[in-house]
């Protein structure tokens, strides 16, 4: 049987995406991603918590990310978990645990003049994408 390696994610941007060019002018985008879950305690205590994750977006996403995305922005991200590690200056071995995007959607709105962040855009990796249907409404939903 084969594996399932598939992560989507709604949270905010935690910084502006650092991009970098590789050999080949290959473009890759790495940013920080919050997401936080809110409930109520056996108190009725309202409760949040947030997690933050390392985003790492390749070729014509990480180009969009860089043009359109900022700290603070609302996004879907869907991707893959991928770890890798090194050995630090001291021998030791470091690990880090990263979310490979493949599918970005922006979900903050367009501003009023028509500038600014765009709004519900769907940006894939060909072939990779998932479409998402349209609600009666024109707004879109996400596969979950």
């Amino acid at each position: 049987m084969r594996g399932v390696n598939r992560v989507m994610l709604i949270g905010n941007l935690g910084k502006d995406p650092d991009m970098q060019f590789l050999e080949g002018n290959i473009a890759v985008a790495k940013f920080s991603l919050a997401t936080t879950e809110t409930y109520k305690d056996r108190s009725g205590k309202l409760i949040s918590q947030t997690e933050w994750h390392t985003i790492v977006l390749w070729r014509g996403l990480a180009e969009l990310a860089q043009k359109y995305l900022h700290k603070g922005s609302l996004v879907y991200i869907e991707g893959r978990l991928k770890t890798r590690s090194w050995e630090d200056k001291d021998g030791n071995k470091k690990f880090a645990t990263e979310i490979v995007g493949d599918n970005l959607i922006m979900l903050d709105r367009k501003s009023e003049g028509g500038s600014g962040t765009p709004g519900s855009e769907d940006f894939n990796e060909p072939d990779h994408g998932t479409d998402i249907p349209a609600n009666d409404d024109g707004s879109e939903r996400l596969p979950f």
